[in-house]
């Protein structure tokens, strides 16, 4: 029984991360296909139908998940090329103008938008660095990102807004105004951050600083 327990827990650490893997690549497949399933279907049916000798293969049932998932790739694919030209810059800003007036919505965009581009762009120093943070309290830690610092009203006292991200799927996550002084400062980079995050802390330095500076 002992050696039975031994091989299942050993098998079922070693299977754990590909079917980790398998899930989150089926997941995207999925989304991905998804986006054009409307618009390929039935431009495949249309297509089998007026040549059938010729296109016949397009009903099988694996041909429209491959196919969308291309049209999705191509897709985007065509809108970072056009977005990296000046007709598409403008087009973007006229559809961000249309957006803006839109309640609620606007909100939700910009919002999304600069979260995407804090994570896109990696932050330099300053006011946006990486952080660690009580929480959710004193005796646990949280790497977290500062996107901006602030002023308490009355005191004067300098806060920060510091973005949380959770694990593995860092666009998640949590917003927390600190203390700077409560803050535990660290020499990461962005991207030793994003690794520490998205693998769980497998990916991590030797040494992390805890204590930080108390008031």
């Amino acid at each position: 029984m002992r050696k039975l327990r031994t091989w299942f827990l050993t098998g079922l650490l070693t299977l754990l991360p590909l079917w980790l893997a398998w899930f989150v690549i089926s997941l995207l497949f999925t989304l991905l296909s998804d986006l054009s399933r409307p618009w390929v279907g039935p431009l495949l049916n249309g297509l089998a139908g007026a040549q059938p000798e010729v296109f016949g293969w397009a009903t099988h049932p694996w041909v429209l998940p491959v196919v969308a998932l291309v049209g999705t790739l191509l897709i985007i694919l065509g809108v970072g090329a056009l977005t990296r030209r000046v007709v598409g810059q403008t087009l973007l800003r006229w559809t961000e103008g249309l957006i803006a007036r839109v309640p609620l919505v606007n909100v939700i965009y910009s919002s999304a938008r600069k979260l995407l581009d804090l994570l896109q762009h990696p932050p330099g120093g300053g006011a946006q660095r990486v952080v660690l943070i009580d929480f959710p309290h004193r005796d646990m830690k949280a790497v977290g990102f500062v996107t901006r610092t602030l002023r308490e009203e009355g005191t004067g006292r300098e806060l920060a807004a510091v973005y949380v991200p959770t694990t593995p799927n860092p666009t998640s996550g949590y917003l927390e105004i600190v203390p700077v002084d409560r803050l535990t400062p660290t020499q990461w980079t962005f991207d030793e951050a994003m690794a520490f995050i998205i693998s769980g802390g497998a990916v991590a330095p030797k040494e992390v600083p805890f204590e930080g500076p108390r008031p």
